[in-house]
């Protein structure tokens, strides 16, 4: 018994057949798993590619979620680059309640002054002063007016939306309720700028908008003679 034994034991370690024959049933289970991987594989580089075509998109097109917070782990800009912007976007709502005084409101148009224009990129730029206002000790209250103030707006394009399908809840008033209230807390935020970087944005403010004024004059008396010989 103790012979048999003995010669048993080289016989299965030396046997290179039977070490061999499994062999062709792990490549086939290794290939299958290798496709799934590449699959995976393909799917993440699919994934990636089209995460860093919206990374590349210019801030102003950034509307939130994902790519908001993308934008705060990156190196902010100057902070005299966001000043002029929400400058621009206070002229904005202003435009946008005077549009709400019309007898007939054209509440499509309104939403789209929420989208369009320095409003685009209200949520970025509100977000990089406050962050500097976070790095100054000022962070939990201007967090909670930036907070505020999206949400504000994000009850205002409610309205309009509800104001489009004839709910009669939906009223002017109300609106204009939320773009003060929206105003108010984006002041609070720009309060948080040290003066002479707030000047300094106004005056870029204002400048922007002359030309465009200017512009208007300019062309209004062609206008004026085109409907005359008409």
């Amino acid at each position: 018994m103790a012979i048999t034994i003995t010669s048993s034991l080289p016989r299965i370690a030396s046997s290179p057949s039977k070490r061999t024959r499994p062999t062709p049933a792990r490549c086939a289970s290794l290939s299958n798993n290798n496709k799934s991987e590449i699959n995976v594989n393909r799917r993440s580089i699919a994934i990636a590619f089209v995460v860093s075509q919206w990374v590349s998109i210019p801030k102003y097109a950034v509307a939130g979620g994902i790519f908001d917070k993308y934008v705060k782990r990156k190196k902010l800009e100057p902070l005299e680059v966001y000043v002029p912007a929400l400058i621009l976007t206070q002229f904005q709502f202003k435009d946008l309640e005077k549009t709400l005084e019309a007898n007939q409101p054209e509440y499509s148009i309104c939403r789209s002054l929420l989208r369009a224009g320095p409003a685009a990129s209200l949520r970025v730029n509100i977000r990089a002063v406050a962050q500097y206002a976070s790095d100054d000790g000022n962070g939990k209250a201007a967090f909670e007016n930036v907070d505020q103030c999206l949400r504000a707006l994000e009850d205002l394009d409610s309205l309009l939306l509800r104001a489009l399908r004839n709910d009669p809840d939906a009223s002017v008033n109300s609106m204009k309720s939320k773009i003060a209230e929206a105003m108010n807390a984006l002041d609070s935020v720009l309060k948080t700028v040290p003066s002479a970087i707030l000047d300094k944005g106004k005056e870029i403010a204002e400048a922007y908008k002359i030309p465009n004024e200017a512009e208007t004059e300019t062309v209004d008396p062609e206008l004026k003679q085109l409907e005359s010989l008409l």
